[in-house]
């Protein structure tokens, strides 16, 4: 059952059954790859990609499966886990290269006296993208998440590294151990860093997303692959329903019409995202979804464009 009163809003309490959630807010999350259906020429940007050693820059609507492409690749090419620097406005390329805890090396070494603690590797970790140009034998694949949303200078001080496939770390370049092994982000696996440089032997396989929402210098983009996702059509949201969710023959009629009114919407230009459809989908399919009244306010509720507060 994926719709019934829970919440009554009398203040008494009660035992509840929430029920099996949504395929996708199952945690921990399940990797999407299967379910993600490229549309057309996304293939071809990401063989260009592969094949250039440049990073994929996807641009697209929120919920249009930007984020999903890399899992599909890494999936197929057995890239590994996937590396995520998801982008805010105070993001720096050097916390994405590396984390150094100065005041806890500090704190450390009162600790312990003089000479004590001081062993630099327990204070340091690889970034997301510092771990992506480690020397490995098959590229790593890394997602930067939201670039647009970035500080305006961010693009323009990823080209040296995008460039050149390397970094200095300045603490360990100066340290008196040649050799330090450093942990890796998102693992407590260790990496030889010697002389303080990260040199990366098979260049990163990149993926980096824009809600479309700011422009790229030159310099930044010709150093990219770029593809734009294309607007959803009836056909290829229906295969994205499919994919994720099993509609009776009883609910395709509601379903199709819900997609269309989607579609509409978005010929309109309204902001409207595909994870909210798959929602009212989902809500409007299960067993004891609600009907008349009830079934045109939660579309309404879940449906709401973006833009309005």
């Amino acid at each position: 059952m994926t719709w019934q009163p829970f919440y009554v809003g009398d203040g008494r309490p009660r035992d509840v059954d929430l029920g099996a959630p949504p395929p996708w807010r199952s945690f921990p999350r399940s990797p999407l790859d299967r379910q993600f259906q490229p549309p057309a020429g996304l293939v071809t940007a990401v063989n260009a990609a592969l094949t250039l050693r440049r990073p994929l820059l996807v641009t697209g609507t929120a919920g249009s499966g930007k984020s999903t492409v890399i899992e599909q690749v890494a999936a197929e090419l057995k890239l590994g886990d996937v590396l995520r620097w998801h982008i805010t406005s105070r993001s720096t390329l050097a916390d994405a290269l590396y984390r150094y805890d100065a005041l806890g090396r500090i704190h450390a070494q009162r600790l312990e006296g003089a000479g004590g603690g001081d062993d630099i590797a327990p204070f340091l970790r690889l970034g997301p993208l510092g771990t992506a140009l480690l020397p490995a034998r098959h590229p790593r694949a890394l997602l930067i998440d939201e670039i647009d949303k970035s500080d305006l200078d961010l693009p323009s001080d990823l080209l040296d590294v995008l460039e050149r496939g390397e970094f200095e770390v300045p603490e360990l370049a100066r340290y008196q151990e040649e050799v330090v092994r450093v942990r890796e982000w998102g693992g407590d696996a260790r990496h030889p860093v010697a002389k303080g440089r990260v040199e990366c032997d098979s260049f990163p396989f990149i993926v980096m997303t824009s809600n479309g929402e700011r422009d790229f210098p030159a310099a930044f983009l010709r150093r990219c692959v770029r593809y734009t996702m294309p607007m959803p059509t009836a056909e290829s949201l229906r295969q994205v329903v499919e994919a994720h969710l099993e509609i009776g023959p009883d609910r395709s009629g509601p379903v199709d019409a819900l997609i269309n009114g989607f579609v509409e919407r978005l010929a309109a230009n309204e902001s409207l995202a595909v994870d909210q459809l798959l929602n009212a989908v989902y809500v409007l399919t299960g067993a004891g979804a609600p009907d008349g009244a009830d079934e045109r306010e939660v579309v309404e509720l879940i449906l709401r464009e973006l833009s309005r507060v």
